[in-house]
């Protein structure tokens, strides 16, 4: 006989259990990789704007809005790097035909025969600044009168200052008499004048010592030595024609910071440039 509760069915309870798999699934690798998607993108897009220009630039936006022709070549705008790459432009570079483009011309064209012309004036200012610095061994004038000269070429020309030192004056006191070391100085500067075709511009400097009287000044005194020296230039052999300029200065433009220095009493005779003369 069957004792009692042998026939109670047993009860069963499923319990589902829902483990989670690593991080809680894949999802994070998603967002992960969507994440470095856009960040190489944006390096990218920085990396674009550094290394193009900004036509370039243009170029790219009407790629993918085009506000220009399209052009079946590149599949683009017609500016987008010209229709070219920066490998076929690496090539050209190495295969030396890069030259072949049209050159940009901003500014007038060269004339060569201008080029040739400057080249030949430089080298005859050269020349002369040697002769009279003493560095060609050709020169015959004493050194005592060269000790009275300086030279320099600037824009405007060729320079050449005859200038008083201690001792006698290149004029007569307070007059426009000339001495005689500036009489052979000025054959010295006919001579030069002779090796050029250029024009001559005269400009005479005085020291500050004032006059006594009034009436007349430095400037006056200063303008009449420039006309003493046209006068003397033009008798040696000089053509009227070449001096452009006879010019007065004063004591309006010391050479030294001491106004009543002899160095600033000067005669200053410029063979200018030809290309200026033709303004």
């Amino acid at each position: 006989m069957a004792k009692r509760g042998d026939n109670i069915r047993p009860i069963i309870k499923r319990r589902k259990i829902v483990a989670g798999d690593g991080h809680h699934g894949g999802a994070w690798k998603v967002a992960y990789a969507d994440f470095v998607t856009a960040m190489m993108a944006f390096f990218l897009l920085m990396w674009l704007l550094n290394a193009t220009t900004e036509e370039q630039r243009k170029g790219i936006a009407d790629y993918f809005s085009p506000s220009l022709p399209i052009s079946r070549i590149s599949q683009g705008g017609d500016n987008l790097f010209e229709g070219k790459t920066q490998r076929a432009d690496a090539l050209m570079i190495e295969d030396g035909v890069g030259a072949r483009e049209e050159l940009r011309r901003d500014g007038p064209a060269m004339d060569p025969d201008s080029t040739e012309k400057k080249s030949v004036e430089a080298r005859r200012f050269a020349e002369i600044e040697n002769l009279l610095r003493g560095d060609s061994g050709e020169s015959t004038v004493e050194d005592a009168l060269l000790d009275h000269v300086v030279t320099r070429v600037t824009d405007e020309g060729l320079i050449v200052e005859i200038f008083d030192r201690d001792g006698p004056p290149l004029f007569a006191a307070g007059t426009a008499e000339p001495s005689a070391k500036l009489s052979a100085l000025i054959d010295l500067m006919v001579e030069i004048a002779g090796l050029l075709a250029n024009p001559v511009a005269i400009a005479v400097h005085t020291d500050a010592l004032p006059f006594a009287g009034k009436g007349y000044d430095n400037f006056d005194l200063s303008t009449d030595r420039a006309q003493a020296v046209r006068r003397m230039m033009v008798a040696r052999g000089l053509a009227s024609d070449r001096i452009r300029r006879v010019t007065g200065k004063g004591a309006s433009e010391p050479a030294v910071a001491d106004p009543l220095a002899p160095r600033n009493r000067r005669v200053v005779i410029t063979f200018l440039r030809e290309r200026r003369d033709a303004r």
